[in-house]
């Protein structure tokens, strides 16, 4: 089988399953980003999932932004 994606292979084949838990979906001002937990209230952008093209223009949304998501 051959796999034709953009998402880097650690997405696509997590390495081990804690790693992938800490990962959810979440809508931050109308954008759906994906994010991992690092602290109680802070996350880090991990991708934004926006067919919006404005969507990616916002600095806010930039993949490696904290952001506090309650």
């Amino acid at each position: 089988m051959i796999l034709y994606t953009m998402m880097p292979h650690e997405l696509v084949f997590p390495t081990e399953d804690h790693e992938f838990g800490k990962q959810r979906t979440i809508i931050y001002n109308g954008v759906p980003l994906l994010v991992e937990m690092e602290d109680d209230h802070s996350f880090r952008i991990v991708r934004n999932l926006s067919s919006d093209p404005k969507h990616y223009l916002d600095s806010r949304c930039n993949p490696g932004e904290k952001i506090s998501y309650f």
